[in-house]
C-alpha cells in the first residue's frame, strides 16, 4: 500500500484513469454505433410525396428519405431503355426493363438541361422479351417507391444490358445528368388515365423495409476491445507498483542481512590468528624447536 502512494506512482495511477476513460469513450461510440439507422416507418413512406420535394438531382439519398412513395411528373426519353441483368421474381432469374425520365421541376434545381431519373417499369424473363416490349413515350406522370442505386459492377458488355441498376453507369449511358436514386413504377398516368405499362411484362413489386434495426456485429467486437484495452491499463499499472514493491522487499531483506552479519562480527570481537614464525632463545642466540 505505501509503494501506490508514492507520488511517481498516483501520477502513474491517473494517467491509467485517462487513458482508460478514453478508451471506455471510443468502447461507447462503438455500441453506438452499432445499431444502424433503423428505416423510416410504413406511416411516412406510403404517403405520396413530389420527387422534388423529396431529393434534389446528383444528392445523395439518405435512409431517412430512402423507399419514400413519390410522384413525377415529366416525359420519358427515347432511346434510354435498358435491361438490368440478374433479378429475381418468385424465384425466377430475369432482366429488368429501365427507362430514363426526365422530372419536370428538377431544372430549377439543376440549371442548365432537365435531370433524369431511371424508372423501372416491369420485369421480363429473357432479353428478347425485353427487346419486344414497347418503349414509352411522351409526357406521364408516374408514382412509383425511391430507392438508392446500386454499386456498378465491371464485366463484359452486352449490348442494351447493363449488370447493375447504377445511376451513375447510366448516367454516362444516356449523356445526361442523373438523381442518384431510381423509382420502380407502381402506377403511371397519361392525362389522368392510367396506363396498362407493364403489359407485356410482370410488375415488380417492392414494399416498405423491414422495421428491425439492424446490428453491426464487427462494431460490437471493437467495443469489447476497448474496455478490455482500458482494463489492460489499470493491470499495467498494478503490475509495475508490484514489481517496485518486491524490489523494496529485496532490497530491505538484503540490507536486513548484511547489519546482520556486521553486527555478529562486532560482537565476537577481534580475531587472534597464532603466528607460524620459529622462537629464537635471546640469551643463546639458538632457534628453539
Amino acid at each position: 500500500m505505501k509503494t501506490a502512494l508514492k507520488p511517481r506512482w498516483i501520477l502513474m495511477l491517473i494517467l491509467a484513469m485517462t487513458i482508460a476513460a478514453v478508451f471506455v469513450l471510443l468502447s461507447q461510440w462503438q455500441f453506438n454505433s452499432s445499431r444502424e439507422t433503423a428505416p423510416p416507418a410504413p406511416s411516412t413512406t406510403e404517403n405520396i410525396r413530389p420527387l422534388t420535394d423529396v431529393l434534389e438531382p446528383m444528392s445523395p439519398l439518405y435512409a431517412t428519405v430512402a423507399d419514400q412513395m413519390v410522384s413525377l411528373d415529366g416525359e420519358f426519353l427515347p432511346g434510354t431503355r435498358i435491361l438490368v441483368q440478374d433479378r429475381l421474381l418468385e424465384g425466377e432469374e430475369g432482366l429488368w426493363v429501365v427507362q430514363g425520365f426526365a422530372v419536370d421541376g428538377a431544372e430549377d434545381q439543376a440549371p442548365g438541361e432537365i435531370p433524369v431519373i431511371p424508372v423501372v417499369l416491369g420485369w421480363v424473363p429473357t432479353a428478347d422479351d425485353g427487346a419486344a416490349v414497347a418503349e414509352q413515350q411522351g409526357a406521364a406522370r408516374v408514382v412509383g417507391r425511391l430507392l438508392p442505386p446500386e454499386a456498378p459492377e465491371v464485366q463484359r458488355p452486352v449490348e442494351g444490358q447493363v449488370p447493375t441498376l447504377a445511376t451513375a453507369e447510366l448516367a454516362n449511358l444516356w449523356d445526361r445528368s442523373s438523381y442518384a436514386a431510381f423509382v420502380v413504377a407502381s402506377d403511371i398516368t397519361v392525362g389522368g388515365a392510367g396506363i396498362p405499362f407493364a403489359a407485356d411484362m410482370e410488375r415488380v413489386l417492392v414494399g416498405p423495409q423491414p422495421q428491425e434495426t439492424p446490428i453491426n456485429w464487427l462494431n460490437i467486437f471493437y467495443a469489447i476491445e476497448w474496455v478490455v484495452f482500458a482494463g489492460f491499463a489499470f493491470f499495467l499499472w498494478w503490475r509495475l507498483v508490484a514489481d517496485d514493491h518486491r524490489r523494496t522487499l529485496e532490497d530491505e531483506a538484503d540490507a536486513a542481512e548484511a547489519a546482520a552479519e556486521a553486527h555478529a562480527v562486532h560482537a565476537d570481537g577481534p580475531v587472534v590468528v597464532p603466528s607460524t614464525r620459529p622462537v629464537t632463545d635471546p640469551e643463546s642466540g639458538a632457534h628453539r624447536d
